[in-house]
């Protein structure tokens, strides 16, 4: 019997490839350079959390961006329903991962108490 973690990681992975050719096949040039990092899919396939790159963008910027996603989210549905030969496809929530924003800040914090206590110790 196949273990359901790894059909769900072939699941996610296969959604992460096919939102990348979808973003790819849209017209709009700010939604085809979003970068798909990872795709994090409910057991039952219909719920899919996408994160995307947030590339230095503003609050404004990414609102802006997932307003034109929630738009173009039937195109992004029926692309990967086609593709993927699925009945149907999983409704995505797209967020924008600020992962590495928050591990620059935690490594610049312990830089500065680093400092501060080489400081303290001289």
């Amino acid at each position: 019997m196949i273990d359901k973690s790894v059909k769900l990681q072939k699941t996610e992975a296969l959604i992460k490839e096919l939102l990348i050719e979808a973003f790819g096949a849209l017209s709009d040039p700010e939604l085809r350079g979003l970068t798909v990092l990872d795709v994090d899919c409910s057991r039952g396939k219909y719920n899919a959390k996408v994160f995307l790159d947030e590339a230095g963008m503003s609050e404004p910027e990414q609102n802006a961006l997932r307003r034109k996603l929630r738009k173009s989210q039937g195109f992004l549905k029926q692309y990967c329903a086609e593709a993927s030969g699925w009945y149907r496809s999983p409704d995505f929530n797209f967020k924008f991962d600020d992962t590495l924003k928050r591990k620059t800040h935690i490594d610049d914090l312990f830089k500065k108490i680093e400092a501060e206590l080489k400081k303290g110790s001289q």
